[in-house]
């Protein structure tokens, strides 16, 4: 065989490796259904997941009116849009580097994350008060959310803050721990419903709230931008802990929070180690919603009820069904902690925060009650008496073209509301509240 031949039989194996066969004989008769049964727990999710639904809408509206694409401004999902800052960017790059040659070439590392990242969270965004054994690198904080509950299993009640993030009473339908949604509610069996209003602060009365085995707590939250004080805390981790609950905390916007004394880790909370678990994200702040990187705080202290650590099980999570988050985006994650790095991300949360501001005042001056905005990168926007949050979603993309999201799809407590998102650019956001002030006046 000539090498022209050669080489053309390489290409051929080469490319074959990858392409299936195309010679498998196949059926006359098409198979209908599988004779698997389908896992109730999936019949009884309300519709699909809520911001998949927003690109759904969008989509359809766009279909009707191809005209308006070059228009659209979306204030909906948090999805970050500013470039990934210089440092960052190059310990991503550099970690990718390392992986073209034979002395810096890693595989498989520690499914709960490279020693050094874990040390240098504990050490700089922890100020020392975890241990770095009790970190927990992985691909974000969304995902552990679902880890979190495969370690509670189907068994457990759940309580939710009302609204909230849909994660949480999602994965605990999945889960199986509820029963059916009550339709006229839209509030699920066995899951406790904290609500959080404007008239309560976005804080729920917990005290005079049904016990639950896991409550679920974000702040800053999502949607409401509302950051719990450090007393509120204290009397969450006091009923937690007479309760005998496991409360876990979502950090994931902490580092927006610029009020003081407001707390940005639960582990501030005197007695915390023992009834809490810390999920966190570098996503929102250092503009990794697509590069995936976060981790979980699960405290030694922390038991079930027989003793046995709720780390361990965590562990056994994680190094069961995790590899481990990409080595290139462990570098990433330890430049962004360098000081350089940790003054990218200032800056980032500060352009944020500034558009929050821009939104809050426009919603401001037309009339409407608008929250959060101030330790938190959402806008909550109170809407007139009986308007249903759907339909003015629906009004403004009509009307102006923004997208925003609909406070009802976080649960029950959102009717009424409408959520904005700062992470736009700040041009867009600048128009956005031109057209809103304009339409909405």
């Amino acid at each position: 065989m000539n090498l022209s031949g050669a080489f053309s039989f390489l290409m051929v194996a080469s490319a074959s490796a990858f392409a299936p066969s195309t010679t498998t004989s196949r059926s006359n008769t098409a198979l209908s259904m599988s004779g698997v049964t389908r896992n109730p727990n999936f019949a009884k999710l309300a519709g699909g997941y809520l911001f998949p639904e927003i690109g759904r809408r969008r989509n359809a509206y766009l279909a009707e009116n191809p005209d308006m694409a070059d228009r659209i401004i979306s204030l909906g999902i948090g999805d970050t849009t500013q470039p990934i800052p210089e440092h960052i960017l190059g310990g991503l790059v550099s970690s990718a580097s390392k992986l073209g040659s034979k002395e810096g070439y890693s595989g498989y590392g520690a499914e709960q994350g490279m020693g050094d990242l874990r040390a240098k969270i504990a050490d700089k965004l922890y100020n020392g008060i975890i241990k770095d054994s009790e970190v927990f690198v992985s691909d974000g904080a969304k995902c552990d959310i679902m880890r979190v509950q495969q370690v509670f299993g189907p068994g457990v009640t759940t309580a939710v803050q009302d609204p909230s993030y849909p994660v949480y009473v999602d994965t605990s339908v999945m889960m199986g721990q509820t029963g059916d949604i009550n339709t006229e509610t839209s509030q699920y069996e066995n899951i406790v419903y904290m609500p959080c209003t404007a008239e309560n602060d976005f804080f729920p009365d917990i005290e005079n709230i049904p016990r639950a085995d896991i409550v679920y707590f974000c702040s800053p939250n999502n949607p409401t931008g509302a950051a719990a004080t450090k007393e509120q805390l204290e009397k969450l981790v006091k009923v937690c802990k007479e309760r005998g609950s496991i409360l876990v905390f979502d950090a994931a916007y902490a580092p927006f929070i610029r009020s003081e004394g407001v707390p940005k880790s639960i582990f501030e909370i005197e007695g915390a180690r023992e009834v809490a678990i810390e999920c966190n994200s570098f996503s929102k702040y250092a503009g990794f919603t697509g590069v995936r990187l976060g981790w979980t705080v699960v405290p030694d202290e922390l038991t079930f009820s027989d003793g046995s650590k709720v780390r361990d099980d965590f562990n056994r999570v994680m190094t069961t069904a995790f590899n481990g988050a990409s080595n290139i985006v462990q570098g990433g994650g330890l430049a962004c902690l360098d000081d350089e790095g940790l003054g990218e991300i200032n800056t980032l949360i500060d352009y944020y925060l500034e558009n929050a501001n821009l939104l809050k005042e426009a919603m401001e001056s037309i009339g409407y009650s608008v929250y959060g905005g101030t330790d938190a990168p959402y806008v909550f926007v109170k809407l007139p008496d009986g308007k249903k949050s759907w339909d003015m979603f629906s009004e403004i993309l009509e009307k102006t073209q923004v997208v925003t999201i609909p406070g009802a799809g976080f649960g029950p407590g959102g009717e009424g509301y409408l959520r904005l998102s700062a992470f736009a650019p700040r041009d867009t956001v600048i128009e956005a509240c031109e057209r809103l002030k304009e339409a909405m006046a």
